[in-house]
């Protein structure tokens, strides 16, 4: 079964997260997790620069690490780079030690500010300590365009007929051969229905 928001009770188990922009102007935030990724990310980057648009890119440690010039590159071109983790791994079966040592890692290449939980999974203890240090990003919208078996199309759909103000949109930094005409097709959608896309504070 698959999920396109995160339930309802995600928000009083951790109240301080980020999950939705409350506003009543028609803004919404687009995120990329993942990344970086050498044939991906530049993809990304050109449909933004074609749009003017600005991102969060929310990218593994070891990714960065790996590829420090993309990382540059992405914050050359005015968006924001945030914590994904260094290795990915599943918070609820990682240690809190474990995760919050996998986390801190990861801030030496990435983001000391904003935290997205891969796979949206955070135990209460992991959550109360690093709250403290991070904004934790979750997110309004996930369109499961990093599953292969789940069509482009239907994902558009999806994003399409979910969006709403203050939406946080999560995509995946991930190649597939439609990458550009999906996400083109996206903001010349979400742009004609008057919406605007903005950057989380």
């Amino acid at each position: 079964m698959r999920f396109f928001r995160p339930c309802f009770i995600a928000g009083w188990i951790f109240p301080e997260a980020l999950f939705r922009i409350r506003t009543d102007d028609k803004l919404i935030y687009l995120t990329f997790d993942d990344g970086p990724d050498s044939t991906s990310t530049p993809l990304l980057l050109d449909v933004l620069r074609k749009h003017n648009i600005k991102a969060h890119f929310f990218c593994c440690g070891n990714s960065a690490e790996k590829f420090p010039e993309l990382v540059k590159l992405i914050v050359s071109e005015g968006h924001i780079i945030g914590n994904h983790s260094y290795s990915h791994p599943d918070g609820w079966k990682s240690s809190v030690k474990r995760y919050v040592r996998d986390v801190d890692t990861a801030s030496q290449f990435t983001s000391g500010k904003y935290f997205r939980p891969p796979y949206g999974h955070l135990r209460l203890r992991q959550y109360f300590i690093l709250k403290k240090r991070y904004k934790i990003v979750f997110w309004d919208i996930m369109p499961y365009d990093f599953d292969d078996a789940f069509p482009k199309t239907d994902s558009l759909k999806i994003l399409n007929r979910k969006i709403r103000e203050g939406s946080v949109i999560v995509m995946h930094d991930r190649y597939h051969s439609d990458l550009p005409e999906y996400l083109n097709r996206l903001i010349e959608t979400a742009t004609k229905s008057g919406y605007k896309f903005m950057l989380l504070d």
